[in-house]
């Protein structure tokens, strides 16, 4: 196969951080709030209007609470679960590395005594009609790790006894989330509007504001906790945050932000979102050697796009070896500059993930695919037995 000569404009498809918004260049950042603290009503202005805008782009119920939290996504969802873990039974949905990571931190750090651990192999959810929404429950909407999503919100009850705590970070600001549904969400600024790492959001309902005041007492790191003596932390969802943040990442979220405003708001983030994932579709329907890992069409995602490669030759190698072949795979497309961060993630079974969140175009997405097709036949070339 002779090598392709069309690059896409942007070559970047990580899952975190992800592209930067098309027309992005460091001049976004000329205004940042450099050298100044970011308790100074300037500084506050600013954090307020990241949890401002962002709750008007996702359309987040006036009623719920925003704040800015430290650790990205991680942070934000470990702060939660020990926060209020144990309160009552608790399902958890596993099925991939990060839905993995809170279902080990419930069993084995925290330690809860009642404790459902409802698994699936990757490219596969767990059974939803399993899950007893009466007691807490801990999903991932998109399977960052696994390019698999909750399809609907049809297997959510609107009520439900125990809290909802979801974590969205590669679904923000690219899918619906039923808010109505839903108790506590929370995502990073490094996934959907391509973001810098290291910031995390939390968003809390009524609900889950009066369990995290009701709860018992307990030793939290002071980047943990969302409430004092008093009662809930209010000025933490205004602005004053935990930890000091960086203003760099501030002003680059704000960027961000505004950019989806301009390009239309939700509808049309999600659009992008989904006109990137039916290049890679049409291309897997045509193409023999790879397939999405996700095989229900109705759980795949539109931002973390993984698929497998399914050639004979390729399964019948080693896991090491499988590995190998995707770095050899992977680092032909770097080297010719036509796309970069497509392997899979470390713990997912060896294949290919393509970023499709908003920030992408489609038309670089197209663009890499007779990339990867080269890339494979050269793969080929150097593995199959």
């Amino acid at each position: 196969m002779s090598k392709p000569t069309v690059r896409p404009s942007r070559p970047f498809f990580s899952s975190g951080p992800c592209a930067k918004r098309p027309g992005w260049s460091l001049s976004a950042l000329d205004q940042a709030l450099l050298g100044r603290s970011h308790r100074a009503p300037e500084g506050r202005a600013r954090l307020k209007e990241v949890i401002t805008r962002s709750k008007n782009i996702l359309g987040i119920p006036a009623d719920w609470r925003l704040a800015i939290v430290p650790a990205s996504d991680t942070g934000a969802v470990e702060m939660i679960l020990w926060a209020i873990a144990g309160e009552r039974g608790m399902d958890v949905l596993s099925f991939e590395s990060f839905s993995g990571t809170w279902a080990q931190d419930l069993r084995d750090v925290l330690k809860i005594e009642d404790l459902r651990v409802l698994d699936a192999p990757y490219g596969e959810l767990p059974d939803l009609a399993a899950v007893d929404w009466s007691r807490d429950v801990v999903l991932t909407w998109n399977g960052t790790t696994s390019g698999v999503r909750i399809p609907n919100a049809e297997a959510i009850p609107v009520e439900h006894d125990g809290l909802i705590i979801c974590d969205a970070t590669s679904a923000a600001f690219a899918m619906d989330l039923p808010w109505d549904r839903l108790d506590v969400v929370t995502w990073s600024w490094q996934k959907a509007l391509g973001g810098e790492a290291a910031h995390g959001m939390v968003a809390i309902s009524p609900r889950a504001a009066a369990r995290l005041t009701e709860a018992a007492p307990r030793p939290l790191p002071k980047i943990f906790r969302l409430t004092g003596k008093k009662g809930l932390l209010e000025a933490v969802f205004e602005g004053d945050t935990i930890n000091t943040p960086s203003m760099l990442c501030v002003e680059d979220a704000l960027d961000g932000l505004r950019w989806a405003e301009s390009a239309g708001g939700l509808p049309a983030l999600k659009a992008r979102s989904q006109a990137s994932l039916a290049v890679v579709a049409e291309w897997v329907e045509k193409t023999d050697w790879v397939s999405f890992l996700a095989s229900d069409p109705a759980t795949r995602s539109c931002t973390s796009i993984c698929l497998k490669i399914v050639a004979p030759w390729f399964e019948a190698l080693s896991p090491e070896a499988r590995a190998k072949a995707v770095k050899h795979l992977t680092g032909l497309v770097a080297q010719e500059g036509a796309g970069y961060d497509l392997a899979s993630y470390r713990d997912a079974p060896a294949g290919l993930r393509i970023w499709g969140g908003a920030t992408v175009d489609a038309a670089d997405i197209q663009a890499l695919l007779p990339w990867l097709d080269w890339a494979y036949e050269c793969t080929r070339e150097e593995f199959a037995a």
